[in-house]
């Protein structure tokens, strides 16, 4: 599994190899050692989730509250989607940037994010098919979003297709709003919890 990190820092793409013959495809599309390697300390499994969407359905932006918030790992097992990791995290270096990434049933590359980024993703193709790996579960209180359609974060979704938004995405606060009102983690709250998720698994001392 070929491993990368994203110009977002504390997200990064795996690339899965794939071996064909004629009965089919076989490939590892999650691999908890080369995750952990990547991290410094292994992903808590807590829920798997999983969204079908027609083309045009834009998810996002999600993200929790830190702590515990929700590390992600995201695959796309059947269609296309745009995904995008956003830096909330104010106080950080690339706050306010973002990283896109196309998720397919061809190349089957999967994006962990970690606690405290922005995650969105847009449907390509009708029935697109998204797994999600969680670190911790929904948790209603602590959730959080962004506008994804907010210009000054100028995320890159296709000027062919209609944005189709949840009620919710569609009235959330734009990224300026949301750091005013003090709802975006902090980058050093983040970091510390990073550090804290390494020492447990016995990195970083």
């Amino acid at each position: 599994m070929d491993v990368t990190e994203l110009s977002v820092p504390d997200a990064w793409v795996f690339t899965p190899r794939q071996h064909t013959d004629s009965r089919g495809t076989f490939l590892e599309w999650f691999r908890a050692d080369a995750l952990e390697k990547a991290l410094g300390h292994p992903l808590g499994l807590a829920q798997g989730n999983h969204s079908i969407s027609r083309a045009g359905t834009l998810r996002g932006v999600h993200y929790a509250d830190v702590p515990p918030s929700q590390a992600k790992y995201v695959t796309c097992v059947s269609g296309r989607v745009l995904d995008c990791v956003i830096d909330i995290r104010v106080g950080s270096p690339t706050f306010g940037q973002w990283a896109a990434v196309q998720l397919d049933d061809v190349d089957r590359k999967g994006i962990y994010l970690a606690e405290g980024l922005g995650h969105a993703f847009i449907a390509l193709t009708d029935g697109a098919q998204v797994s999600y790996l969680c670190s911790t579960p929904y948790t209603p209180g602590r959730e959080r979003g962004i506008n994804p359609l907010d210009p000054d974060l100028g995320l890159p979704w296709p000027a062919d297709l209609t944005p189709l938004l949840s009620d919710k995405d569609a009235v959330a606060p734009t990224l300026k709003e949301a750091e005013a009102a003090g709802l975006l983690p902090s980058y050093a709250a983040c970091q510390a919890f990073y550090a804290d998720l390494r020492s447990q698994a016995g990195f970083g001392q």
